[in-house]
């Protein structure tokens, strides 16, 4: 019965452990493709049981990664679909960098996420619609970026169904109208253009009492 037991407990510790694991080596795979020029991700070590002791990264009591906090670290690179792997991560700080390309659309499988810091990067493409499949999101800024197209009607419903408090969109390069979604409970201002300008602005804040949202760019 003990070597039972103790088979069990093994058992149970090497699961966890590939867990812990496999959250670092995502995080891993993020940095081979960052560069690094102040080592702010020295600590990141692949060879450790688990990424809770790197800095910058938070967990949980099960050694789960919570938080990732890279603002204003002077990085550059990418973002990598293996972030998509982290299912218990709340808040992704990334603002404040020089970190370019697209943002994968993997993000949407993060659905713990509370907090969405990508603000002041040169992120390029288009907003991906699987952000609106984020169910606990409620901080949502990805101004002064190089971001085109729409803003996905999906991500839009957040403001009406889901618990999004701010969404930030100002400063990149959309285009086109969206309306009717009926935010109550917010207050909103726009001024929406198809020009990349520190005047185009997308921000929803909850206090007061509107009833409708419309973002109206100036052409189409």
């Amino acid at each position: 019965m003990v070597s039972k037991l103790f088979i069990c407990f093994s058992f149970a510790i090497a699961i966890a452990s590939v867990d812990c694991n496999s959250e670092g080596d995502a995080l891993y795979a993020w940095k081979s493709k960052l560069v690094d020029p102040n080592h702010i991700l020295q600590s990141w070590d692949p060879t450790l049981l688990n990424p809770c002791t790197w800095f910058h990264i938070t967990c949980n009591n099960n050694n789960s990664v919570t938080g990732v906090g890279l603002g204003n670290a002077g990085l550059s690179g990418f973002l990598v679909p293996q972030l998509g792997a982290l299912p218990n991560l709340r808040y992704l700080k990334v603002f404040r960098n020089n970190l370019s390309g697209s943002i994968p659309m993997e993000i949407g499988n993060l659905t713990s996420l509370i907090s969405l810091d990508l603000y002041q990067n040169q992120f390029s493409g288009v907003i991906p619609a699987s952000l609106g499949y984020l169910p606990s999101l409620r901080f949502l800024r990805l101004n002064s970026n190089k971001l085109t197209g729409k803003i996905p009607v999906e991500v839009l419903k957040l403001v009406t169904w889901g618990n999004l408090r701010i969404l930030n969109v100002s400063d990149n390069l959309l285009v086109g109208r969206a309306h009717g979604t009926n935010t109550k409970g917010f207050a909103y201002t726009s001024k929406f253009y198809n020009t990349r300008s520190k005047s185009s602005e997308v921000k929803l804040r909850r206090y007061g009492d509107y009833s409708t949202a419309c973002l109206q760019p100036s052409s189409f």
